[in-house]
């Protein structure tokens, strides 16, 4: 094994905060994004839109700029610190204050997503409060900044959304997606987010930026049924889940496809709706930033609003909005998941964008999610899953996810979740592959988890600025989780975590625990090649119980405590070879084994 320290220097979170790569929605060639990471260091979703920190941009009338850091003390609760990319945002708070930042994606951008938070309303339920944008120094339109969808609090004894039961705040911040007035931002524009007379939110505290052009909606398919031709409406004035719904039903008896064009299409639930079911259909719409089917059932909620994939669905280029407000599958908050994905004979989604729902659920054999994004939801990201008990449509096999973004998620952004289920009789998932995938800022819960399976793979993922939770997080879930029986674990860069939510570290290893319906089983997992940077406690520590771990070629920059620790009553084993720990800081550890007699070591 070879540890050891370089230097003393802390390298904060925020210096690694833009994604690499762009791939356009017209499937352009993928370049690599400006100011991105070093070249070994290339991780995450290429994507067609460039982030800009606010932190990073130019400070005007008094601005400040916030940030958590590591060395700094452990957070025990969210906070709008723990919660932004980078662990770090600017607040604008006083008439003048203002934030600027570049258009350095090399392209016009026709379009923003800004991402922010404002105070709640005293009651709850959120405020809107305008924001005034400049282009090079020039007013070009007041963008609507809402706490709505945020604002959630942990532990309210009479529901999520209310700030007045004895919740703790978390949730701040939302997205807003912006389409530019007038000519599109050129190529290292300024843009100005600044708080005019007439923005009366308290402060806003701005994030980040999204830079993107977006090209000309796709075209309708040939031999396709229109859901339009059947009454489904995208001005949004009248509901369309059965003319959606009609149309699919017909496209499958008819072997042909469905085509949703560009609009808006309400899909209220209501008394006998069941959700939008798409198996076995391709249903494309005009692309992610063009075709919305926006959910909006009455809340309190009475029905579920998922929308079904199967055996030989493809779903493209849609977006999939909700007017939930809290996590409550099927209850008064509203959400439900995003898609829910199963069949025993492949499915394909790509190119969509959930915002404020659950989890895209994600079960069955030979699936693939790619190119896609979700943000702000209240539950996974991606969760690639075998589902509660068996059935030949559920197995979770062989599913990939690959080169999509998550951001603001309100579980883990990418999860593989193995389950034996209440009766034991679930079979183990296997071949899950999570592939160059961005997690940033979940909320709540971990950037990556893996919790149970056979053969599984992470692989050049990104994460960065974890809340509540860890980087990485690789066991077990629940008494009746699957032991994970092989995982590998490379490539991937993972920036910050150790969250607010108990003792939680950097990347986080874990096993069966004695009331598990598997508590002997051991913990399998080969970690390599892999960056744990700014961790703000250990970079990499193993729990008690059973262990057997693969540590190679990996470098650890930066935690605020030990490098690797190996926590007091771990039982197995580590082999460990060309391991890097640096940047550490005065009187911390490379490598503490406080498991000396159980948990033995090959260097």
């Amino acid at each position: 094994m070879t540890l050891w320290v370089a230097g003393a220097a802390v390298l904060g979170c925020g210096a690694y905060a833009v994604l690499p790569g762009a791939r356009s929605e017209a499937d352009a060639a993928p370049a690599p994004a400006a100011g991105a990471a070093p070249a070994a260091e290339q991780a995450g979703a290429r994507t067609p839109f460039v982030i800009a920190e606010a932190e990073k941009g130019e400070l005007g009338g008094g601005a400040t700029p916030h940030a958590l850091k590591p060395g700094d003390p452990a957070p025990t609760k969210a906070s709008p610190e723990t919660e932004a990319s980078g662990y770090s945002y600017v607040r604008l708070a006083k008439t003048g204050q203002a934030v600027a930042v570049a258009n350095t994606s090399g392209k016009p951008a026709n379009t923003l997503v800004v991402r922010a938070s404002v105070p709640d309303a005293p009651q709850g339920g959120g405020i809107d409060a305008s924001l005034n944008l400049y282009v090079d120094g020039a007013f070009r339109q007041a963008v609507t900044i809402s706490s709505k969808q945020a604002w959630n609090y942990r532990g309210a004894t009479t529901n999520a959304d209310d700030p007045n039961a004895g919740g703790v705040a978390y949730r701040f911040y939302n997205e807003f997606p912006v389409r530019i007035t007038g000519a599109p931002i050129p190529a290292g524009s300024k843009v100005t987010l600044r708080k005019d007379a007439a923005n009366t939110a308290a402060y806003y505290d701005v994030d980040s930026l999204d830079f993107e052009n977006v090209g000309a909606p796709r075209t309708r398919p040939a031999d396709s049924l229109s859901v339009v031709d059947q009454g489904a409406d995208p001005a949004f004035a009248k509901d369309s889940t059965v003319a959606i719904q009609k149309t699919v039903d017909l496209a499958r008896q008819q072997h042909k496809s469905v085509w949703i064009p560009e609009g808006k299409y309400l899909t209220n639930s209501y008394a006998g709706a069941a959700p939008l079911d798409f198996s076995g259909v391709t249903v494309r719409g005009a692309g992610m930033w063009y075709t919305t089917i926006y959910r909006r059932p009455p809340l309190p909620a009475k029905q579920r609003t998922k929308i079904q994939v199967g055996s030989h669905t493809v779903l493209s280029d849609i977006q999939i909005d909700s007017n939930a407000v809290y996590r409550d599958i099927g209850g008064p908050g509203g959400a439900d998941y995003g898609i829910a994905a199963n069949g025993s004979e492949g499915w394909l989604v790509e190119r969509i964008w959930t915002r404020h729902t659950d989890a895209n659920w994600l079960s069955g054999t030979g699936g693939t999610v790619r190119d896609s994004r979700t943000s702000d939801s209240y539950g996974d990201g991606f969760n690639i899953n075998n589902g509660g008990k068996p059935s030949p449509d559920g197995r979770g096999d062989d599913i990939t996810v690959q080169n999509n973004f998550a951001r603001n998620t309100g579980d883990d952004s990418f999860a593989v979740y193995s389950d034996a289920g209440a009766n034991g009789d679930n079979g183990q998932l296997t071949g899950a592959r999570v592939l160059n995938n961005t997690a940033i800022a979940p909320w709540w819960a971990n950037g990556l988890r893996i919790a149970g399976g056979k053969d599984i793979q992470f692989k050049d993922n990104l994460v960065q600025s974890v809340s509540s939770n860890s980087a990485m997080e690789v066991g077990i879930f629940g008494d009746t989780g699957h032991p994970l029986e092989s995982a590998t674990v490379s490539g991937n860069v993972l920036i910050g975590g150790s969250g607010w939510n108990g003792t939680r570290h950097g990347v986080q290893i874990t096993s069966p625990g004695p009331n598990s319906r598997f508590p002997d089983a051991y913990t399998n997992v080969t970690m390599t090649g892999n960056t744990l940077r700014g961790s703000l406690r250990a970079g990499l520590f193993v729990s008690k119980s059973h262990v057997r771990m693969t540590l190679t070629d990996n470098v650890i920059d930066g935690p605020a405590k030990q490098g690797i620790w190996i926590g007091e009553g771990a039982v197995g084993t580590g082999t460990f070879a060309r391991n890097t720990v640096r940047n550490l800081l005065p009187g911390q550890a490379e490598l503490q084994n406080d498991a000396k007699d159980t948990f033995k070591l090959t260097q």
